[in-house]
């Protein structure tokens, strides 16, 4: 029998390379997830804007901005699911989220999408996020919170139910508050406007049943497991 592999092992990805684009395969949450963060980010409003797609993975966000007028560059540590996010328009940039190889306020917009609870310094990565964002551009992301009711939904039952969370892929210890991540972003002229947000009951329990459709991401009165947060950069 192979040796369990410690939670939020970054080699997972490379093991589930293939789940990535099946529709209920092992990331189908995050397909659903991606649409709702996608409908936060406006239209460019500039030629050559570019759109920064921090753990871009597979590239899940790229269909849902494609007709935007962004210039999508995805960064990832890993080079399988970077391959992926090319295939779909992605401008692949192997880095590490704490160290962003991009100029001071280069960017227009800033996806943080499912990566602040993977990462062992989420006010590391949002500085970073925030630094290169121009004046006026807007950060967008989601996450889990630090709450028990996060650990119990995300780890205790999405990982017992195929298509909500890969088993051993979240740990616990790294979730964040939306505290954490507004302190993290107001120094750098980034305020934060945080809702929570959860799949649409009746989708899901179709989508449980069949397999087949995609499930809404609707706002919720609760932060307490899922939530997602934005802002725009301040001139200075």
């Amino acid at each position: 029998m192979a040796p369990a592999r410690p939670r939020n092992d970054l080699r997972q990805y490379e093991l589930l390379a293939d789940e990535w684009w099946r529709p209920s395969g092992a990331f189908a949450m995050l397909h659903w997830i991606a649409a709702a963060r996608a409908a936060l980010i406006p239209p460019a409003a500039r030629p050559g804007a570019v759109l920064l797609d921090l753990g871009c993975g597979g590239g899940l966000l790229a269909p849902h901005v494609a007709r935007l007028g962004y210039r999508h560059v995805g960064v990832d540590l890993v080079a399988v699911s970077l391959d992926l996010a090319r295939r779909h328009g992605v401008v692949p940039v192997r880095a590490d989220v704490h160290r962003l190889p991009f100029i001071s306020e280069s960017v227009d917009v800033v996806s943080a999408g499912e990566i602040l609870e993977h990462v062992p310094d989420p006010s590391t990565v949002l500085r970073e996020a925030c630094r290169v964002l121009r004046p006026g551009g807007l950060l967008v992301l989601d996450t889990i919170n630090d709450t028990w009711r996060a650990r119990f939904v995300a780890v205790t039952v999405a990982e017992r139910i195929p298509g909500l969370a890969p088993r051993g892929i979240h740990d616990p210890r790294l979730f964040v508050s939306p505290e954490v991540l507004r302190d993290a972003c107001a120094p750098h002229g980034v305020r934060l406007t945080v809702r929570g947000i959860r799949p649409a009951a009746g989708a899901l329990l179709r989508w449980l049943l069949t397999r087949r459709g995609t499930v809404p991401i609707v706002p919720t009165g609760s932060t307490a497991v899922l939530y997602q947060a934005w802002g725009i950069k301040e001139a200075r």
